[in-house]
């Protein structure tokens, strides 16, 4: 298996895993995959907007409304979610298991004006198992937390074919995205940044 280039809090970060050419096949995967599940805009339990776009592939997608936070088996507009990419299960299961595959694969995408607050990945029903994080695109201000809120932290920007894993003792630490750096990769055409988030949820 793989060994992490740094680990930050005892987070993971496996810097360049992927190739320039890696990560140019897993974006044509990904246009496949929105053309089938199109981004949507979640709507918070409290009515705000996020600023990320987003869809799912997988057993589950993750969504977001006035209902709350949650996995569903379907996308927004009722279709079933497409499944996810080979390419993005080489990844998981160099990094996490071979043996069991992850359920969803949630797919953000960030314009230089979106972020995503410090929370928690706790929707799901066995914590045992890692989250895994492939970043494609520009540049993002990734920080790191505690398992409890509050208390310093510490950041580091993830660049396009970085992968972060956080599991064991911090599976459960607050993380976000503070800022993109607009113009720091040349991958995507019209800038951006997107993020993979893989989860067991069963």
């Amino acid at each position: 298996m793989t060994r992490p280039t740094i680990s930050i809090r005892g987070v993971d970060v496996f810097e360049a895993y992927l190739s320039p050419p890696e990560q140019q096949a897993l974006v044509e995967d990904l246009r496949a995959v929105i053309r089938q599940a199109p981004l949507f805009s979640p709507v918070t339990p409290g009515g705000r907007r996020m600023s990320v776009r987003m869809t799912s592939a997988g057993r589950y997608g993750w969504v977001s409304d006035r209902s709350g936070y949650r996995y569903a088996s379907h996308h927004p507009d009722g279709d079933a979610w497409p499944p996810i990419p080979e390419r993005v299960l080489a990844v998981w299961r160099d990094l996490v298991s071979p043996e069991r595959a992850p359920d969803c694969c949630l797919v953000n995408w960030y314009d230089e004006g979106a972020r995503m607050g410090l929370h928690q990945d706790r929707d799901e029903a066995d914590f045992g198992w890692p989250v895994l994080s492939l970043s494609l695109g520009d540049e993002g201000l990734f920080r790191i937390g505690n398992t409890t809120r509050g208390g310093k932290t510490e950041s580091i920007w993830l660049r396009s074919g970085d992968v972060l894993r956080m599991g064991g003792e911090v599976r459960l630490v607050y993380h976000g995205i503070d800022r993109v750096k607009p113009g720091s990769s040349t991958l995507l055409p019209r800038g951006g940044r997107i993020n993979l988030t893989l989860r067991v949820v069963d």
